[in-house]
């Protein structure tokens, strides 16, 4: 199978093609309207490359090693092009594998479970709960840091915590930007503050891969995490790259076929396996050879546009969106490091007066425009963030709180990506202007937890 290199479009101004852009939606009122689909945060939209890909190879789809037959042999060697091709994204040292999972969550925990006992991890509470929470496991211990408020900080927090640690194995988790805020973090200068004590990386790239080039080689990460949904491959499919030395050394994530090499009864009635070195050690079972090839395809789409053109973009939208917010009063971004803070395209805000799922309801309902509410599965970042401010009632309710006897707290959130049009943050800023303004046209119940229009009363 070959890739297409047909790019729909890989200028300044212009979108990369994706599926849904031109999907119509229903509103509240009956209308429809393009939707505009601003939660690439969550799962980014499939580029249209990517699709065409997966749609020309699905007709040969076989088993994955082993296989004799043509379409098995065929789809191996997909398979292990699309770990070449991840490796080259990556820049990935001489001796790093590539290790197919489900999602950055997977080969967090992945990791987790193959860190030697006895380590100590250490990892800001500005972390993502994938980043904050594998680590809880018998022969792990777990340092917190607080939540830095510039880069500097976040440098001297590691530095100190890494000179009281002692000798045993450490591990940093760390994020490359913030799926909160888009902030980008100081991962360079964290990696050499970890080495220089004997620490090793690994890398959060979920929210930095789909919008910088990132090179494992020149950030010296030991690892990295990503997920194909966020970056435009959204077929079941992420990635654990980097060094193989704890890899090797543990055992199976998942004990079955693949993963052992030798599997034979013993005279005492027992079972002894001899299992893979290598990625195969950990992709037990039959591998997702399409999901695989989604992110290869995404990864070779992403190369050949070029990410300092998509990044010019990007933050010439960032740019926009930040002075469009920065002109309505009521409305408050989140941040770590000060609003000139790098970021990628993800912004977090409140508005006065409005309880963050009743806007966010009106803005679907009544805008056709899709964003996220809540605390983005890193609660201790939003929760700091907000400074315990009280989420506004509304006439769907308070939303519950995180902790017995907290004030309840929601924020919005609003990320867009290679696929986003202008046009359709444009649309955001005008329909955030008019709610803020005249408030919203419709009332809104809950259902199910969440705060939805009620079609009967305009």
């Amino acid at each position: 199978m070959t890739l297409s290199t047909d790019l729909c479009a890989t200028g300044l101004t212009t979108p990369l093609a994706v599926l849904g852009h031109d999907v119509q939606v229903p509103l509240v009122s009956g209308e429809k309207v393009t939707y505009a689909a601003l939660d690439y945060a969550a799962s980014a939209p499939a580029l249209q490359r990517v699709w065409d890909d997966v749609a020309a190879y699905a007709p040969y789809y076989g088993s994955v090693h082993r296989g004799a037959g043509y379409l098995s042999q065929l789809s191996t060697d997909l398979f292990e092009q699309s770990r070449r091709t991840v490796a080259d994204f990556l820049d990935l040292r001489e001796g790093d594998q590539v290790v197919f999972t489900r999602a950055t969550t997977d080969s967090l925990n992945l990791l987790a479970a193959a860190v030697p006992a006895g380590t100590r991890v250490y990892a800001f509470e500005t972390e993502h709960h994938a980043s904050l929470l594998p680590w809880r496991r018998a022969g792990i211990t777990v340092g917190y840091l607080r939540a830095p408020r510039s880069h500097a900080e976040a440098v001297a927090a590691l530095e100190a915590a890494l000179a009281e640690a002692g000798d045993g194995p450490k591990l940093l988790c760390v994020t490359g930007a913030s799926n909160v805020t888009g902030e980008l973090w100081p991962v360079a200068e964290l990696t050499e503050v970890a080495h220089r004590h004997g620490a090793r990386v690994v890398l959060d790239a979920a929210q930095l891969a789909p919008h910088h080039r990132v090179s494992v080689r020149d950030l010296d990460v030991d690892w990295i995490a990503f997920s194909g949904h966020k970056l435009y491959a959204p077929f079941g499919a992420g990635v654990l790259a980097g060094r193989s030395d704890w890899l090797d050394a543990a055992e199976p994530y998942l004990a079955g076929g693949g993963a052992s090499r030798t599997v034979a009864r013993e005279a005492d009635g027992s079972v002894a396996v001899e299992w893979h070195s290598g990625p195969s050690r950990h992709e037990a079972g039959s591998p997702n050879v399409i999901g695989a090839y989604a992110i290869a395809s995404a990864c070779r789409a992403l190369t050949e546009a070029g990410f300092d053109a998509l990044q010019a973009r990007e933050e010439q939208l960032i740019e926009r969106l930040k002075a469009g917010l920065a002109g309505i009063p009521e409305v408050k971004v989140l941040s770590l490091f000060g609003t000139d803070a790098a970021r990628v395209g993800v912004l977090s805000f409140v508005v006065e007066g409005w309880n963050s799922s009743h806007f966010s309801a009106a803005l679907s309902a009544e805008y056709g425009i899709g964003v996220r509410d809540g605390l983005f599965c890193a609660h201790p970042l939003v929760r700091t963030l907000l400074g315990g401010q009280e989420a506004t009632p509304s006439e769907c309710g308070a939303p519950e709180a995180s902790l017995p006897g907290e004030r309840s707290l929601n924020a919005i959130r609003v990320s867009f990506g290679a696929g986003t049009p202008d046009e359709h943050l444009e649309r955001f800023l005008g329909a955030v202007r008019e709610l803020v303004a005249d408030g919203a046209r419709w009332t809104y119940r809950n259902e199910g937890g969440r705060c939805v229009a009620d079609t009967r009363r305009p």
